[in-house]
């Protein structure tokens, strides 16, 4: 059973996550687009989702492929957006280089999610990995019924990256610091 807070938080997180959509700009949404045509070119290419004459597929998709396929690029696509800086928040932030430890989380979650994808929807057999540490036969009787289970994380690491970065946008988390008082505030108060 999770937690009410748990809950509440994630509620909280996907309404800014929303709030964060809202406010795109057409470049940001334009960005996204392209981003998702390309992830989803260079993976269907590759896993012959897209059939093609440069590569080729012992074992047919099944019916879920093409859906987590889908999904995954849209939401790398999206992804890919949130790094784009808009000109107040540049201004705003200084220029500053330093990346953020939630940052360069959800970098490799995001990262993590659509390599995961690739593996998820192509051909068990195809797969060089797979098939050196696995074999033929092990390829087919262990990471083919692996493959769903993959599919079903890429798409999990790639919705939290993307709802982390979102609401991010909207609401940064603040540290709460404790006020060091000067040394004129110490002296009045040892008197």
């Amino acid at each position: 059973m999770a937690r009410p807070r748990s809950i509440a938080a994630a509620r909280q997180r996907l309404t800014l996550a929303r709030r964060a959509l809202r406010s795109w700009s057409p470049k940001q949404f334009a960005i996204a687009g392209f981003v998702a045509a390309g992830f989803a070119a260079v993976v269907g290419v590759g896993t012959v989702l897209i059939p093609n004459p440069w590569f080729a597929r012992e074992i047919d998709t099944v019916w879920w492929n093409y859906p987590v396929w889908v999904l995954t690029a849209i939401g790398v696509g999206l992804l890919s957006a949130t790094y784009v800086r808009q000109p107040a928040a540049t201004a705003a932030s200084g220029g500053s280089a330093e990346i953020p430890q939630a940052e360069r989380r959800s970098s490799r979650m995001g990262i993590a999610g659509g390599v995961l994808t690739w593996f998820a929807v192509g051909c068990p057999v195809c797969n060089k990995i797979a098939l050196i540490a696995l074999g033929y036969s092990g390829a087919i009787t262990w990471f083919a019924p692996l493959q769903p289970v993959l599919a079903g994380a890429a798409l999990v690491l790639t919705a939290v990256a993307l709802v982390w970065r979102l609401s991010g946008q909207v609401a940064c988390p603040v540290r709460a610091t404790t006020p060091v008082p000067s040394s004129d505030t110490q002296m009045e108060l040892s008197r």
